[in-house]
């Protein structure tokens, strides 16, 4: 086994058999340890004593962070002529229909979340194999395919 260096030792006592009752102090812990050169990355592991074996304690979900992760996200809306002005309010840098379709068909694809309307879904499949490995395909169970 190699040797730990002065500052893991340092850190290992600090956290050795700790349990945080609250979030405050777990923070205030970290904060203390973080003592590296660079932007240190933090993971959490919660026990939400919940039995995945039935489909109502199931949990997927994405966190939305509070202050984000300093990154802003390009949003295309593929939908019908009738609801473009409505999603230029809503948000979106690019709104499209079947000439979005062509540009991502030729592969451009200058956005990092892609929103469809159902009635595009069809129209939308044969872009799977160009979106899928990106994770850009739209889908109901990522929320990504909306009505409004």
């Amino acid at each position: 086994m190699r040797k730990l260096s002065r500052r893991q030792n340092e850190n290992l006592k600090k956290t050795k058999n700790v349990v945080h009752s609250s979030l405050e102090e777990a923070i205030n812990l970290l904060q203390e340890t973080a003592t590296a050169k660079f932007i240190e990355s933090v993971e959490l592991h919660a026990n939400l004593n919940i039995d995945p074996k039935y489909a109502d304690q199931q949990l997927r979900t994405t966190v939305t962070l509070p202050h984000g992760v300093g990154k802003s996200v390009r949003i295309a809306v593929l939908t019908n002529e009738a609801n473009f002005n409505e999603a230029t309010e809503a948000g979106a840098d690019i709104v499209g229909s079947q000439d979005l379709i062509d540009d991502i068909s030729q592969g451009n694809i200058n956005f990092d979340l892609l929103i469809a309307t159902p009635d595009m879904m069809p129209k939308l499949a044969k872009l799977g194999r160009v979106l899928g490995p990106k994770g850009l395909m739209p889908s109901p169970k990522s929320g990504t395919v909306s009505t409004t």
